[in-house]
């Protein structure tokens, strides 16, 4: 099954200690290229995520896109300067007498002094951390690739068809390419009759001729290579693994085939079906270009 080269993923997971979100998309572009938008202080996990999803993607633009939210009352710490606490209290109750104030010192009018109290950020284990994002990650990725996996079906069932046309249209060449010899050689006929009038008309030479002119717009090496061609892009749509670059590739050689009937086509009908078979093709060419 091929897979295309658009997806997108989103995966949102709660765990003790943070609340995750990861988020997956990419476009076409020809070969694997990453980039994700990620905390400043969780920069160390670009190349893990990474590396986590170039093993299942091997072509397109991906972007990730990472949230780290730690719950309330963890990552942090409140730290208390007691020498501090104590040197205020001190000085404070030396205003007691001096001003005739009663001693009311309280927990609350102590949160009001400043330095008391100082908040830090606890270091995190960056170990928990990336598991937590892997489970997540690997989540969205999970969607991301299915959504890859139904449009890239799409795709191959389509480029299918298209591929079966021009094999209908191999066909009509291969019957036609005769017929246009016979027809030459009926009008090659008719034309010396006029030219030599009352005497008889040489058999061997129109054959000759006829001959020639077959030789000129035969199309058979042409078509069995098509037809060989068309086998390999149906065997290649089939097979494990990444095929874009194959049968973009693969295709060239189909439009090459192509042109060389056309430059010999000598007949209305003919070209007609030339010009069909391009045009299938070139559908073709552009649904390639969406594949991984």
């Amino acid at each position: 099954m091929v897979n295309s080269m658009t997806g997108y993923g989103r995966a949102q997971q709660k765990f003790a200690e943070r609340e995750v979100t990861v988020e997956i998309r990419a476009v076409n572009h020809r070969f694997f290229e990453f980039s994700a938008r990620i905390p400043r202080s969780y920069g160390y996990l670009e190349e893990k995520l990474k590396t986590l999803i170039g093993e299942k993607v091997f072509r397109g633009k991906v972007e990730a896109a990472v949230s780290v939210v730690n719950i309330a009352g963890t990552g942090t710490e409140v730290q208390v300067n007691f020498e501090l606490a104590r040197s205020y209290a001190a000085a404070l109750r030396t205003l007691e007498e001096p001003l005739g104030l009663c001693d009311d010192l309280s927990l609350s009018a102590f949160s009001r002094l400043p330095d008391i109290f100082t908040v830090y950020k606890i270091e995190e284990d960056a170990g928990a951390v990336w598991e937590d994002v892997r489970q997540t990650a690997e989540a969205a990725l999970g969607q991301f690739l299915e959504m890859r996996r139904r449009e890239g079906g799409r795709l191959q069932e389509d480029i299918l068809k298209k591929a079966a046309a021009i094999e209908s249209y191999v066909g009509e060449v291969e019957r036609r390419s005769p017929e246009t010899v016979n027809e030459y050689r009926e009008r090659l006929y008719q034309k010396m009759k006029e030219l030599v009038a009352d005497r008889a008309v040489e058999d061997a030479r129109v054959l000759q001729e006829a001959g020639i002119f077959a030789d000129r717009v035969a199309v058979d090496e042409e078509t069995v290579r098509l037809r060989s061609h068309l086998c390999e892009l149906r065997a290649i749509l089939e097979s494990p693994g990444p095929c874009g670059r194959k049968l973009d590739f693969l295709l060239q050689e189909v439009n090459r085939e192509t042109n060389t009937i056309g430059s010999k086509a000598q007949d209305a009908a003919l070209a007609r079906t030339v010009v069909e078979m391009k045009s299938e093709i070139e559908k073709i060419r552009e649904q390639i270009q969406n594949l991984e």
